[in-house]
């Protein structure tokens, strides 16, 4: 496995970084004996970052990577984690956060650790008002943690200011080849890179959509100028021809996935796309931009919705009406969002309670965009057909408690 320098510390970190937000799962709940195999194979392969959160898989995923990295594994390897602001109101809260995770994840010690998820100056301040910031120092010389970070989901501007607000150790974007002008951006990248804090990327394949149900044209596209390299392989070869890019984190949720991304990180380097290649970047980014329609990655920071509506469901399958073009799109929009389950979580469940558009780093005004989606993939007939489906398969919604 191919490392890159972390030149605040001199770790050698692996360019890639095995992301803990998306284990393969079994009847919903985290499949522990895939998920731990994945994670000691990774290691054996020489994946050295690890990167999980607190609210991860329902706040088990810190637990799950904890007892994958016991037996001598957990002396390999750096772990990084995040602490909730938004569960944060008081240094006690805090406290008491940090000291969960360190029973979680069965360590004295968590290797690099952020603020998850700013989006703005004003976050950061809260929390430095609090005490926090002098806290993660207080606990960094005692050896607690090593680096402190944030993850970052906001605009441009607000990344300036959080970046030049702090002496950060690390910072975490999302980059990838169609949000090269959003959030961080390319100078954001660059700004961090110049003032010597390392990088390390999230969301390199936005979420799976730049690889499933790609549109034909840029399957085409990517196929024309070498027919064996898959969709994922270009993205993932994208970020890490960033030299400025010090590990690019993937949530892998299957053994192929996991072997795949190892045999790119054993070759690539940076700075090694060719001008030809990079015009096919072009092409390809021309394409998406016209069809797609809400820029979801579907990291599920807006769930759970209180009236039951899978948020990134719903916002997939409405932007795979255009990138498809299926006209079987509403039949399985129907099938996936639970219009025939005894929960059904489909756009048109939505109360406009506001709960979830705070939490959603793309910053997509979500209610409004919930009916869009049920305008154009419901539609008058829908409710109807769908109670005498369910009255046909005998489907009783529960009453709310």
């Amino acid at each position: 496995m191919q490392t890159r320098v972390n030149t605040n510390n001199g770790d050698d970190l692996s360019v890639l970084g095995f992301g803990c937000m998306r284990f393969p799962t079994k009847n919903g709940i985290i499949d522990e004996e895939r998920s731990i195999a994945m994670i000691r194979d990774a290691v054996d392969k020489g994946v050295n970052y690890f990167d999980t959160a607190y609210i991860y898989h329902n706040g088990k995923s810190e637990s799950l990577l904890g007892k994958a990295l016991s037996g001598g594994y957990r002396e390999k390897v750096r772990i990084a984690t995040k602490l909730p602001p938004f569960m944060v109101y008081k240094l006690e809260h805090a406290q008491k956060i940090f000291n969960n995770q360190l029973s979680r994840l069965m360590t004295d010690k968590i290797d690099y650790y952020l603020l998850h998820m700013l989006t703005d100056i004003a976050m950061f301040e809260r929390l430095a008002s609090l005490g926090v910031m002098d806290w993660l120092e207080s606990i960094k010389a005692k050896g607690e943690i090593d680096n402190i970070g944030f993850s970052f989901h906001g605009s441009k501007t607000d990344f300036e200011d959080i970046i030049k607000a702090y002496p950060w150790d690390f910072c975490q974007i999302q980059y990838n080849y169609l949000d090269e002008n959003r959030q961080a951006t390319k100078s954001g990248l660059f700004l961090a890179a110049q003032m010597g804090i390392p990088v390390i990327v999230m969301e390199p394949l936005r979420g799976g959509k730049l690889v499933m149900n790609l549109p034909e044209e840029v399957v085409q596209a990517f196929r024309h100028f070498d027919a064996d390299r898959s969709p994922a392989e270009w993205a993932l070869r994208w970020v890490w021809n960033h030299p400025e890019v010090n590990v690019l984190l993937s949530g892998m949720s299957t053994e192929e996935q996991l072997a795949e991304n190892i045999r790119i990180a054993n070759h690539v380097q940076p700075n090694s796309l060719s001008e030809e290649e990079l015009q096919v970047f072009d092409r390809v980014k021309k394409i998406l931009m016209e069809k797609t329609k809400i820029p979801c990655t579907a990291c599920g920071y807006c769930m759970p919705c209180p009236y039951g509506v899978d948020i990134p469901g719903c916002l997939s399958a409405y932007n795979d009406k255009y990138l498809l073009g299926s006209r079987n799109v509403r039949l399985r929009y129907m099938q996936t969002l639970g219009s025939l389950s005894a929960r059904p979580a489909n756009a048109s469940q939505c109360r406009e309670c506001g709960k979830c558009e705070p939490h959603c780093p793309q910053e997509i005004a979500i209610p409004k965009q919930l009916k869009i989606v049920a305008k154009e993939l419901e539609g008058p007939l829908y409710k109807p057909i769908a109670a005498i489906a369910r009255k046909v398969l005998r489907i009783n919604t529960p009453k709310q408690s």
